[in-house]
């Protein structure tokens, strides 16, 4: 049983980690975004 329970937890830290990391990613998209249309 302890097992199982760890294994849940550590499939949840991961998708977490995947879900900050696509968010860090959308972030920097945007401000690369907001630099483009600064230098025109």
């Amino acid at each position: 049983m302890t097992r199982i329970v760890i294994a849940i937890a550590a499939v949840l830290a991961l998708s977490a980690c995947n879900t900050i990391k696509g968010v860090g990613q959308d972030i920097k998209k945007a401000g690369e975004t907001i630099e483009g249309a600064a230098r025109k």
